[in-house]
C-alpha cells in the first residue's frame, strides 16, 4: 500500500529530518532514487495558543512582560527575544515563581489521583507517552530502580550529597492486547508501591503513575514538568510532538538523537539538553553484535534486574519481561530495542542531570532558552509549509 501511495502521490514527506532521511535512504530508497523532486521534510509543530497560552498562563504572563507583547502568540518567532534576557536575575525569579506554582498545582492533582503526597520542592521528572517497548519506559524504570538501589546502600548523608530530591512521573496506556507493555506498566506501579512507602528514602525519590492519562491531563502536568524523557531507540520515533509541548513550557529535555529531538537540541542549544545512546546509523550494527554474542553487559543493568528478580518489588513474575532483555536473539528475547546498550549512558546522563539541576541559576537559564528556542515547533510554520511546498496555497485575506 505504501509503495501504491508513492507512486500514485505527487509529494512524500518525514514529519522530522532525520525522519525524511530514513524514508529516503531506507524505507524508499528505490522511488527516491526514481523521483528525488517528490521528497520532502515537514517537521512537525504543536499549537502555542493551547500548549503554552492556554495550559500555562503563570508562565505566559512572564513572557508577555519581558517581550513586552502578546504577539509571540501568533508570531512564536517572537520567542527567540527571550534568549537575550536568560541571565538576568528578575526574569529567573518569575520564571522559578511560574514554575512552583504549576508544580503545586500538580501535587495537589497527585494527591486527588493517587493518594501520594509530593513535594513541591523536589524535581518534576516526567515521562508521558504511549507505552511501547520502543519508547522505553522499560529503560526509564531501571534507571529508577539502580537509583533507589544505591540509595539504599549509602548513609542519609551520602544520599543527600549525592542525589536531588526527585518525583519520577509516568503517564500513557498501552494497546489492550500488548501484554508487555502492561507488564512495563506493573512493573513501574510495584516499584512506585515499594519506595513511596520506604520511610527512609522519604523524599528524596517518589514513583507516580498518572492513571487515565490524556491531553486535558497533560494540560496540567506539563507546565509542572522540569525534566521530561524521550528516550526511544534512534531511528523509531517518527517526530514526536509531546518534546515540543514540554520544551514551550520551559522543560529541560533528556533524550536520544531520534524524531523531532535532534532539530530541538539544534534550536535550544547543546548545552540545553541531556543527550545520551546510540545514534540511528549504529542501530542495526548493535542488533547484529548482540544476535553474534558480542554485546557485553554493563555491571549496573545487571545489577538492576537482579534487584527486580530478589522479590523487593513483589512477587509478581517478572521473568518474561527480564527475558526481553537477556539472550543474543529470538522472539522475545535478545533486547531489541537496545535497553541495555544504552543503559550505562543513561545512568550516567542522569547524573549530570542532578549536577545541573542543584544549580537552580544554570537550570533556570536552561529552561529559559528551552523556551526561547522552541518558536520552531509551532504548528503555525508546519501548516505555512505544506500549503506553500506541497499544495501550492496562497494565503487570501479575509474581508
Amino acid at each position: 500500500m505504501a509503495n501504491i501511495c508513492v507512486i500514485a502521490g505527487h509529494s512524500v514527506n518525514g514529519v522530522a529530518e532525520i525522519h525524511s532521511e530514513i524514508v529516503k535512504k531506507e524505507v524508499f530508497s528505490d522511488f527516491y532514487e526514481m523521483w528525488p523532486e517528490k521528497f520532502q521534510n515537514k517537521t512537525n509543530g504543536v499549537t502555542p495558543r493551547r500548549w503554552i497560552r492556554f495550559c500555562n498562563p503563570e508562565l505566559s504572563k512572564v513572557i508577555t512582560k519581558w517581550l513586552g507583547t502578546e504577539d509571540w502568540v501568533l508570531k512564536t518567532e517572537l520567542l527567540a527575544e527571550l534568549r537575550k534576557f536568560a541571565d538576568n536575575v528578575d526574569l529567573q525569579e518569575e520564571w522559578r515563581a511560574a514554575k512552583r506554582a504549576n508544580k503545586l498545582k500538580l501535587v495537589s492533582y497527585i494527591r486527588e489521583k493517587t493518594g501520594y503526597i509530593i513535594s513541591p520542592d523536589a524535581m518534576f521528572d516526567v515521562q508521558v507517552k504511549r507505552i511501547h517497548e520502543y519508547k522505553r519506559q522499560l529503560l526509564n524504570i531501571l534507571g529508577v530502580i539502580y537509583r533507589y538501589k544505591k540509595m539504599k546502600e549509602m548513609t542519609p548523608e551520602e544520599r543527600r550529597a549525592k542525589f536531588v530530591p526527585r518525583v519520577c512521573i509516568f503517564g500513557g496506556k498501552a494497546f489492550a492486547t500488548y501484554v508487555q507493555a502492561k507488564r512495563i506498566v506493573k512493573l513501574i506501579t510495584d516499584v512506585g508501591v515499594t519506595i513511596n512507602h520506604d520511610t527512609e528514602i522519604g523524599d528524596l525519590l517518589k514513583i507516580v503513575f498518572i492513571p487515565d492519562y490524556n491531553v486535558s491531563v497533560a494540560e496540567t502536568l506539563i507546565p509542572a514538568s522540569e525534566l521530561s524523557q524521550h528516550i526511544s531507540t534512534a531511528g523509531m520515533e517518527a517526530s514526536g510532538t509531546s518534546n515540543m509541548k514540554f520544551s514551550m513550557n520551559g522543560c529541560v529535555l533528556i533524550g536520544t538523537l531520534d524524531g523531532a529531538n535532534v532539530e530541538i537540541r539544534e534550536e535550544v542549544g547543546e548545552e540545553n539538553f541531556f543527550l545520551f545512546g546510540a545514534r540511528a546509523h549504529e542501530i542495526a550494527g548493535l542488533r547484529k553484535e548482540r544476535a553474534e554474542g558480542k554485546f557485553k553487559p554493563d555491571p549496573r543493568f545487571e545489577e538492576a534486574k537482579d534487584y527486580i528478580k530478589s522479590g523487593v518489588f513483589g512477587k509478581y513474575d517478572y521473568r518474561p519481561l527480564i527475558d526481553s532483555l537477556e539472550g543474543n536473539e529470538g522472539y522475545g528475547r535478545g533486547d531489541y530495542f537496545l535497553v541495555g546498550k544504552d543503559f550505562p549512558a543513561y545512568v550516567e546522563c542522569q547524573e549530570r542531570v542532578d549536577a545541573a539541576y542543584g544549580d537552580q541559576e544554570k537550570w533556570t537559564r536552561m529552561s529559559i532558552l528551552n523556551t526561547a528556542g522552541s518558536y520552531k515547533f509551532s504548528s503555525d510554520r508546519t501548516i505555512h509549509e505544506y500549503a506553500k511546498d506541497i499544495w501550492g496555497v496562497k494565503q487570501v485575506k479575509l474581508p
